[in-house]
This record gives C-alpha cells, sequence and structure tokens, in this order.
C-alpha cells in the first residue's frame, strides 16, 4: 500500500471559485505523488485527454477551460492548472497576445510547483520569465488586471510577499 504525499495547501482556501468543476483527488507533485495520466493510480488514468477549445479573448468568461485553469492554479493544482494552460496555448499559437498570456500563466504556475518541491532558483526563473511575458500583454486581460498582477509579482520577488500571488478574475473587466 503506497502512502500519499501531502500536497500543497491553497494560500486563501477561501479564495473565490470561478468554475463550477471539481478539483482532482490529489495534487500531482512529479516522483511523489501517482502521475495522473501513465499510473494507474492517477487522479486522471483512463480519461481522455482533455483538448481545450480556442475562445476569442473576450469571451474569457464563457470558456470553462479558462476559467477551471484558473481555479486549478489558484487553489494549489499547479501541474494540472499548467495542464489546461498549456492546452490553451497550443490552441491559441505561440505568437499570438493569447498565446503569450497563457505561456506567462504556465510558467508561474510552474513556478509555483518549483517553489513548493524546493527549487527556489528555477522558481525564480519562471516567475522572472513569466513577468517578462506578462509585460507584452494589455494592462487588463481576459479578466485579469495584469497591471495588479505584475505589481503583486514584483514585489513577491524583492521579499514583499512571500508567495506568489493567487490570480483575480475581475468581472467588472466585462469583455477586456
Amino acid at each position: 500500500m503506497s502512502v500519499m504525499v501531502a500536497g500543497p495547501k491553497p494560500l486563501n482556501p477561501n479564495w473565490p471559485r470561478y468554475s463550477p468543476h471539481p478539483f482532482p483527488s490529489y495534487h500531482y507533485l512529479p516522483g511523489q505523488t501517482p502521475h495522473p495520466r501513465r499510473n494507474p493510480r492517477g487522479h486522471s488514468y483512463g480519461q481522455p485527454e482533455p483538448t481545450p477549445r480556442l475562445f476569442p479573448a473576450t469571451q474569457w468568461k464563457r470558456s470553462d477551460d479558462y476559467l477551471y485553469g484558473i481555479d486549478l492554479y489558484n487553489f494549489a493544482f499547479w501541474w494540472e492548472s499548467h495542464e489546461v494552460f498549456e492546452g490553451l496555448w497550443h490552441a491559441s499559437g505561440r505568437n499570438t497576445v493569447q498565446g503569450n498570456f497563457f505561456q506567462s500563466l504556465i510558467q508561474l504556475a510552474a513556478a509555483n510547483l518549483k517553489r513548493f518541491m524546493g527549487n527556489d532558483a528555477a522558481a525564480q526563473r519562471l516567475i522572472h520569465a513569466g513577468i517578462i511575458r506578462l509585460q507584452n500583454v494589455p494592462s487588463a486581460y481576459m479578466g485579469i488586471d495584469v497591471t495588479h498582477l505584475l505589481n503583486a509579482l514584483h514585489a513577491h520577488c524583492v521579499g514583499q510577499y512571500p508567495h506568489i500571488p493567487l490570480i483575480e478574475l475581475d468581472q467588472g473587466l466585462g469583455n477586456i
């Protein structure tokens, strides 16, 4: 019988949810928990590979995949959110504003996972790469106040904020 490793805890368990999808039964931690798809004990074993659908950036509120990816990120399912964002990144194209945006979210999710697993140097590199990408998207994009997120990321990098910030969707940003 295998013992499950304690996964990361959400920074704020009372953070708002944006999607009705249930969370996986555990947080995947490479090398410590069963791989979600390849291991028969994995939380997504035998399920079809998700294929997130591309959507216009102005329709972000209608994308279950995007909203679920944000929830996964905010509740410390970083590998799982990375997978959702990677699917959206591939669907949107690597050389688009939307693709650049998704790649920044991938890097932030990976940075959280690296930090949790004790690789602070890799986490810092990923945060900086994510910041550079976020600087190339509009100041308000797909429900995120990008300027606010960038400020919080910079504050984290200089030690003013101990955790990589959560992602808040602002329903008031409408179709931006």
